[in-house]
């Protein structure tokens, strides 16, 4: 069974940064598209960014390119999102998810996504 459990959520100012990580666990990865999603507070869920996990092909959001780096270590199966220059409007409860398909428009579209994480909140402080 696939689990993903991610960690690295806080508070920040304005202006710093956070690195959010997912763990996975329950099989291996290798034909995956995983990433993040994120949902503000009355708002829907929204993708963020995502990776294949063959190949590192990395895609995001337009509201986070540029500052927001999503990266993979395929030996700890652990998946990485590296937050910088945060703005108040990054607060939000951020979701690790996985979908077994190479298919990253899929998963940019939140197309049948099986797997998600628990969520980790971040907070971005004006």
């Amino acid at each position: 069974q696939v689990q993903l459990v991610e960690s690295g959520g806080g508070l920040v100012q304005a202006g710093g940064s956070l690195r959010l990580s997912c763990a996975a666990s329950g099989r291996t990865f290798s034909g995956y598209t995983m990433g993040w999603f994120r949902q503000a507070p009355g708002q829907e869920r929204e993708f963020a960014a995502a990776i294949r996990w063959v190949g590192g092909s990395t895609y995001y959001a337009d509201s986070v390119k540029g500052r927001f780096t999503i990266s993979r270590d395929n030996a700890k199966n652990t998946l990485y999102l590296q937050m910088n220059s945060l703005k108040p409007e990054d607060t939000a409860v951020y979701y690790c998810a996985a979908r077994p398909s190479v298919s990253a428009y899929a998963f940019i579209a939140g197309d049948d996504v099986p797997y998600w994480g628990q969520g980790t909140q971040v907070t971005v402080s004006s």
